[in-house]
């Protein structure tokens, strides 16, 4: 039985046990073991078929400088994931005004609206600055109503203040949204395997993906725009004030934050630093001078 029970050692040696009352054990082989042998099998240094496989930090694999500025460059794309998320959830993007003496002395209503709703709000003229000629703005108390648009559901248009959405530009403002942040999912993911791999390749489609996001972020921008203008466009016979508001703050910082992040990530994926090509180490050369 201790005939066919063999172990290998690191070096991929064949490794006899200690026969009992032995001093020390026959190597099949290789030369002899002792009680050193059995050391090296109890704590795990031998292995089972062949050498061990160890992981290696040559070739494309990550040093820890390289994985440092991938998470750095990878925080930077996380607030743009998370501006982008807070405009798109809220409905502060654009504010909409009419005189404040357009309904009664007392009260005045104001509406706000984004991506999938609309709110109208009554504020009392008590509560407005007398230098503000338009009614507003929403942050001032008053009683608040909310309804979520029918662009998506029934394809019905909405209706504020005598003038009706266009559904078609806001529904493609959405959809420019919606795959912006898809794009920002993949983006992610594909720098979560570039860290978990420790695999250069991931960057550069990382840094497509969030490039292009921060692009049609912007342009969803553009388009919304669009919408709101051809909205106050629909009917004159009411005068509104509109003033884009924090949540467009919001989606214009991250698609900024977001095109920074994905060329970091191109940058860091070049085979060689642009920065030490364009401003080469001055000891490199200068240290035969002497």
């Amino acid at each position: 039985m201790w005939s066919t029970f063999l172990v290998t050692d690191e070096e991929g040696r064949t490794v006899g046990p200690v026969m009992p009352g032995a001093a020390g054990g026959v190597v099949v082989g290789g030369p002899p073991v002792g009680p050193a042998g059995l050391t090296n099998l109890m704590s795990g240094r031998t292995t089972f078929g062949g050498n061990k496989r160890r992981r290696t930090t040559s070739g494309s694999a990550l040093s820890e400088a390289q994985e440092g500025k991938i998470k750095l460059a990878f925080f930077v794309a996380i607030v743009g994931v998370v501006l982008t998320v807070l405009g798109v959830g809220t409905e502060f993007w654009v504010e909409l005004s009419p005189p404040k003496s357009f309904y009664s002395n007392q009260t005045c209503l104001t509406a706000h609206y984004g991506l999938w709703k609309g709110c109208t709000k009554t504020l009392w003229v008590a509560d407005i600055d007398p230098e503000r000629e338009s009614c507003g703005p929403a942050e001032l108390p008053g009683e608040t109503n909310c309804t979520y648009f029918k662009f998506f559901t029934t394809g019905e248009n909405a209706v504020m203040f005598q003038k009706t959405t266009q559904k078609n530009l806001n529904i493609a403002t959405a959809m420019l949204a919606l795959f912006s942040l898809f794009l920002m999912v993949m983006g992610a993911t594909c720098i979560t395997m570039s860290l978990s791999k420790e695999i250069l390749f991931f960057l550069k489609p990382a840094s497509v993906c969030f490039i292009l996001s921060g692009i049609l972020v912007l342009l969803s921008l553009v388009v919304f725009h669009q919408s709101v203008l051809a909205f106050l466009a629909s009917d004159h016979r009411v005068p509104i004030h509109h003033e884009l508001s924090w949540s467009v703050s919001c989606i214009g910082c991250a698609g900024a934050v977001l095109i920074i992040g994905g060329v970091l990530f191109l940058l860091l994926a070049l085979p060689c630093s642009p920065w030490q090509k364009c401003f080469p180490n001055k000891d490199s050369g200068g240290g035969s001078s002497s």
